[in-house]
């Protein structure tokens, strides 16, 4: 099986282009073994490119443990960035199925080669039942939640899958590594949840690590750079343009007036391979 080793700012999946080959047999099962770090090729995950009915192409998304996911902002970027390179779409401006809809993608190129990706990340989900929590609010922003021996004010959204986000002085490994798969497995989320722990530098600003569901703390995490950025600007945090650091790179940010929030930056390919099973 042929594979492409990529990442969007730290946040590394290994891509099987089913276009041209056929799928795995046993994707879950594959995203465990691909992803191991020591074993396998080592990866957050694993994303399968599949044709599509809907739009250019869909991709399948599933975490390192093999668990699905609906949508990764950066996993969408190397995703349109693969699409353009094996000359799939010819295109600038693509649209591609996830889990969490349609997604619409605007190539960034530098004399022909794909550099980065501007994303539609659709728009926030507010309701409980809808995210999913079982916390109070529409969307719940600042609501205490008990995690071990802390007491916690967090704020919730979707965006494709469910997140979570705590606002905080100082954000550590500590606080990251202890809390986060605490969070993730919390009751007041039904179907877990990503966790992310934000610092704001200025009103255009924000420090950022996230937790994953199902992959542990990630370098980069682009549906978790969209829900800092809405929570926080429905806290009073943050402006509606803002600048996400995460610990593999640079996020921009823009949630603009009809409600769409966008998405920039880099698409890199890493390596290719053959995947031998046995």
């Amino acid at each position: 099986m042929q594979f492409t080793k990529m990442h969007g700012a730290g946040n590394d999946y290994v891509y099987v282009d089913c276009v041209s080959q056929p799928p795995p047999p046993n994707p879950e099962s594959l995203a465990r073994r691909i992803s191991d770090r020591h074993q396998g090729v080592g990866a957050d995950g694993l994303i399968l490119i599949h044709a599509s009915q809907l739009a250019d192409a869909r991709m399948q998304m599933f975490n390192a443990d093999g668990s699905p996911g609906e949508m990764c902002g950066n996993g969408i970027r190397c995703v349109a960035k693969l699409l353009f390179d094996q000359g799939h779409v010819s295109r600038r401006t693509m649209t591609i199925e996830t889990g969490g809809g349609l997604r619409t993608v605007d190539l960034i190129l530098q004399q022909g080669s794909v550099t980065g990706v501007r994303v539609n990340m659709g728009r926030p989900v507010y309701g409980p039942d809808a995210i999913p929590t079982r916390l109070s609010g529409e969307p719940p922003l600042d609501q205490p939640l008990q995690v071990g021996q802390r007491r916690l004010n967090v704020c919730c959204v979707g965006f494709g899958n469910p997140h979570c986000v705590v606002f905080l002085d100082e954000v550590t490994d500590e606080l990251v590594q202890e809390l986060g798969p605490l969070i993730e497995c919390h009751t007041c989320f039904p179907n877990r949840v990503n966790v992310g722990f934000a610092r704001v530098d200025a009103p255009q600003s924000v420090d950022l690590r996230v937790w994953e569901r199902g992959s542990g703390e990630t370098q980069a995490c682009g549906t978790g750079a969209c829900a800092a950025l809405v929570t926080g600007v429905l806290t009073g945090r943050l402006q509606r343009q803002a600048m996400v650091q995460l610990p593999g790179g640079v996020l921009d940010l823009e949630w603009d007036p009809t409600d769409d929030v966008y998405l920039t930056g880099p698409a890199v390919e890493v390596f290719t391979g053959n995947w031998c099973e046995g």
